[in-house]
């Protein structure tokens, strides 16, 4: 059976520090500072995160839930890949062997349980739980 994974990442301002979070399994995986860029980058890198995740929980079957249309059309061959993200989209074909299946699934943002934390952890409403780093899934902002 798959395992779903949402993913959103953020940046305040934008361009400015990025951010990620991913949500498995009732958990929060929450990386503050993935260095600086913008709000597309910062997807990329959630997404990224998201089958840092996966691999982590031994996952092998996931279906990755996230609102970016960016990320998900590019992956898609919906829209043409971004220059400026080649080194992300490069990272999640190397990324693939890791599992058996993967899916994609474009959500609104309402739906996406990672935006979700990322809104709440920024209102200071939830401590992010576990913290990435403290699962060795953090992230900088090079990803080659």
């Amino acid at each position: 059976m798959a395992r779903k994974l949402w993913f959103d990442g953020g940046c305040r301002p934008n361009p400015g520090r990025m951010e990620t979070a991913v949500v498995a399994r009732g958990q929060t995986w929450f990386t503050p500072d993935c260095g600086a860029g913008d709000s597309n980058r910062a997807e990329w890198l959630a997404l990224l995160a998201a089958m840092a995740v996966a691999r982590a929980l031994g996952e092998s079957d996931v279906v990755l839930c996230g609102d970016s249309a960016f990320v998900i059309d590019q992956i898609q061959g919906r829209t043409a890949r971004h220059p400026a993200t080649a080194d992300c989209f490069a990272a999640y074909l190397n990324g693939l062997v890791s599992f058996s299946r993967v899916r994609l699934r474009h959500v609104g943002r309402a739906q996406n349980l990672a935006g979700i934390a990322l809104d709440r952890l920024r209102a200071g409403l939830a401590p992010p739980q576990p913290l990435a780093a403290e699962q060795a899934l953090h992230h900088s902002g090079d990803v080659a």
